[in-house]
């Protein structure tokens, strides 16, 4: 029940900052997951980048945090939608991103939810 609420919470946000993210944005992270030279941890900055530099343009009434989560899905979505094939790799990235940038941040989200 408790992933459930933060789920709805995320995808209302999502919805909201979906329309935010501008093609080219998207369009820069498929030219990175596309190029096979790039090491997972290369595409991970890129990912962390555009997140960052997303959230950056956000109105500061929004948790960063919670800002930067919701952005790094949605872009996950975005590229997934304009180049299907590289699904596995921004699925992978994603994850990756999200454990090593924002764990603490799930963690306390979660618990502030169980109280």
């Amino acid at each position: 029940e408790i992933l459930r609420i933060i789920a709805t919470q995320l995808a209302e946000i999502g919805d909201q900052l979906d329309k935010e993210i501008k093609p080219r944005a998207v369009n820069d992270l498929v030219q990175h997951f596309l190029n096979e030279n790039l090491s997972g941890e290369e595409i991970t900055r890129h990912m962390s980048e555009a997140v960052e530099g997303l959230a950056r343009a956000l109105p500061s009434d929004m948790e960063q945090e919670k800002a930067m989560l919701v952005l790094a899905m949605v872009l996950t979505k975005k590229i997934a939608n304009t180049m299907p094939s590289l699904l596995q790799r921004v699925f992978s990235t994603t994850v990756n991103y999200i454990s090593q940038q924002l764990h603490n941040y799930i963690v306390r989200m979660v618990s502030a939810v169980k109280q």
